[in-house]
């Protein structure tokens, strides 16, 4: 039986599974289904079309399912699913899908930090890592196991590719590749996230290829249409063949390199370095 605090507002209609706990002044709307085994801190509130998998654990002053931040958001919307085992902290909000026919979905073992912002019609996969005051515009695709530094901002309909990770305060408004890092002040790609792909389990020959790949992207000097044709002939298994699939299917271009100033080749050394080298000499 759910364990429900005396102060909580709950639906008549709303759907709590086994062993779940509701805490003080939340409120749960009609149409809303909990999962077993969810843990509700106080003050969450759960809006109408909203659905929770199993063992979710929500923090305090969440709100999950409301109304998109769109002008054109009506009164038919869709849902918004979110799957297993997700921790959502403080003030995180969550919107449902713009249209009927639409949805936003939530997979599963993410971590959503305090006051990050998801809007309509995203996509997140799981065992994503979104942490304090990330700003998901609509339309979002986030796939599995990406990791979004703190205030960083999506533009709408942007995609970012598996096991990237997203620099604090970025600001992107094009395709981020996958198991690629972006560095939060450029904006731009700055190389592979290796540590990440070997804490994932990925293999020697795999990091290999996706080296290989990436320099075919990123320093090859091709054009668009000969780097995809390069990626499709040579990497047509494994991870490395996800750049391929990624990179064809992008509306919006994708995010460029971070490279050095031409010209700069040997860096002047620091201040205190300077002055051991002329006490040598």
């Amino acid at each position: 039986m759910p364990q429900v605090h005396p102060s909580a507002v709950i639906s008549p209609s709303a759907q709590l599974g086994r062993d779940v706990i509701v805490g003080p002044f939340c409120v749960i709307e009609d149409d809303v289904i909990v999962g077993d085994g969810c843990r509700l801190a106080s003050h969450v509130s759960i809006k109408s079309g909203t659905a929770l998998g199993a063992y979710n654990e929500v923090c305090e002053a969440a709100v999950l399912g409301g109304k998109p931040q769109h002008l054109w958001a009506g009164t038919e919307l869709g849902p918004l699913l979110i799957g297993n085992d997700n921790i959502i902290r403080e003030y995180v909000t969550i919107h449902r899908g713009l249209t009927a026919g639409t949805c936003t979905t939530i997979g599963e073992g993410n971590m959503i930090m305090v006051n990050a912002h998801i809007a309509h019609d995203c996509q997140i996969g799981n065992y994503t890592v979104i942490v304090n005051n990330v700003m998901i515009a609509g339309h979002v695709t986030v796939q599995d196991r990406v990791y979004f530094g703190g205030a960083a901002g999506i533009h709408q309909f942007a995609r970012v590719g598996q096991l990237a990770m997203i620099g604090g305060q970025s600001h992107l408004s094009q395709d981020v590749p996958p198991f690629v890092i972006v560095d939060g002040k450029s904006n731009l790609v700055c190389g592979l996230n290796v540590i990440g792909l070997r804490r994932a389990g990925f293999s020697n020959d795999e990091i290999r290829d996706l080296k290989a790949a990436y320099r075919v992207i990123y320093r090859s000097g091709l054009t668009w249409n000969d780097t995809l044709e390069v990626l499709a002939n040579t990497f047509q298994e494994g991870p490395a063949a996800e750049f391929h699939r990624f990179l064809t299917e992008s509306e919006r271009g994708v995010v460029q390199e971070r490279k050095t100033p031409r010209g700069a080749t040997i860096p002047l050394p620091a201040e205190e370095d300077r002055v051991r080298l002329r006490k040598v000499a």
